[in-house]
């Protein structure tokens, strides 16, 4: 049994599910991994595994802080409550308040709160959770890791929005981009995999999952991105738009009376490959539906594609060179056929697949391009990791200055 406080607890407290990890930062071994989902819906249940195997839990019908005292039960269960030194959070959006972690207290909430009109799908669950194991971890360090601080290194020339220079002084109106906790750890463990400096590395990276973005990093920081001022801007995803005219929104409300709200529910819940599709936002379920001949699911499949190699071929000129284009995120790290698509269409900038490397998601360095061609590579990405990295280091810094 632990006892020493040195773990961490790690919680991303979404609408409707809460992930949570309790990570070991000295060793980065996960104790205990899982999420309880579909929370406020019937059927909800914690989906947990340790080192062994899977298992799960079933809640019947429960809210966040049902579901919360449940993971505290199963911590205790499991002998982990002991351990806990701090909690670290993932928060969606900081604004530009926030360049790095930090550690959490009433002005930090208050500023996560004024952001919740930029991100008015994670902020408002982000909080919650904070507020719901401050109650039951009341003595205990927390800290906010945000995905939006990765991005703050940006230049103006590639934040700013081309509209009245006002709307950015009065009310900081730009492009932020998200998956920073992603990026960060990716370019690290790229630059690894490949025996290259990072302070001297140009890195194309692109995080696929149900959300997805790209960025260009030059010497480990953010120079460009594909997210904006919201989740919304860039890729095609999973249920979201990305990049479309603007005018959109007044040819729906014309044609078809939507409102605003109606609008931005259809472009960030009801499109991207779901939209396309008319089938699934999950890739694996496209790619299963078009091998058998289903052609919404093949046309939704090239799009993404095609929309991805065409943004990365225009991320690249923030770039002097391309050390790896990074693969990471569910689709990114195992989708093969997407890969493929991608690197077929970025053959211009000197890519050229290795096949076998491909389909085994990378060879012992992670590369999927053949020798002479520019550098392809898959990460698995490890955000809980990152944030607890944050966390330790935060509450290590406390500690040695004796800061409260």
């Amino acid at each position: 049994m632990n006892t020493t406080p040195s773990n961490i607890l790690v919680i991303n407290c979404g609408s409707s599910s809460i992930k949570f990890a309790v990570i070991n930062p000295t060793t980065e071994q996960a104790l205990i991994t899982g999420i309880a989902e579909r929370l406020g819906e019937t059927g909800s249940q914690i989906v947990w595994k340790d080192s062994q195997q899977k298992h799960t839990i079933a809640l019947t019908t429960a809210d966040h802080d049902l579901a919360m005292q449940s993971i505290l039960k199963l911590l205790a269960e499991q002998q982990l409550i002991d351990s806990l030194a701090a909690i670290g959070h993932r928060v969606v959006h900081g604004g530009e308040e926030f360049t790095h972690s930090t550690l959490i207290n009433e002005k930090v909430k208050k500023a996560i709160a004024d952001c919740q009109p930029l991100a008015p799908l994670h902020n408002p669950a982000n909080l919650l959770g904070i507020t719901i194991t401050e109650k039951y971890f009341e003595k205990m360090p927390q800290v906010a890791v945000f995905d939006t601080a990765f991005h703050q290194t940006m230049p103006a020339q590639a934040y700013l929005y081309a509209i009245p220079y006002r709307f950015y002084k009065e009310k900081s109106v730009r492009r932020y981009g998200f998956h920073g906790t992603s990026y960060r750890y990716v370019t690290t463990a790229a630059c690894q995999q490949l025996g290259i400096d990072q302070q001297h590395s140009q890195l194309l990276c692109a995080h696929l999952g149900n959300g997805c973005s790209a960025a260009a990093i030059s010497n480990g920081q953010a120079i460009d991105t594909t997210m904006g001022l919201t989740p919304l801007e860039g890729l095609v995803m999973g249920t979201r738009s990305g990049n479309l005219d603007p005018n959109l929104f007044s040819f729906l409300a014309a044609e078809y009376g939507y409102s605003l709200d109606d609008i931005s529910h259809i472009l960030n819940k009801e499109s991207g490959l779901l939209g396309i599709s008319e089938l699934s936002n999950d890739m694996r379920t496209l790619e299963e539906a078009a091998n058998q001949g289903n052609q919404q699911a093949q046309l939704a499949i090239a799009v993404f594609c095609y929309q991805l190699a065409k943004t990365l071929g225009g991320l690249a000129t923030a770039l002097t060179k391309i050390d790896g284009l990074v693969f990471t995120g569910g689709i990114g790290e195992n989708s093969s056929y997407v890969r493929q698509q991608v690197i077929k269409q970025l053959a211009i900038l000197g890519f050229k697949l290795d096949e076998q490397a491909n389909l085994q998601n990378g060879n012992e360095q992670g590369v999927i391009t053949q020798p002479n061609s520019t550098c392809a590579l898959v990460v698995k990405t490890n955000e809980e990791l990152m944030i607890a990295r944050d966390t330790a280091s935060l509450i290590n810094q406390t500690t040695a200055t004796g800061n409260d």
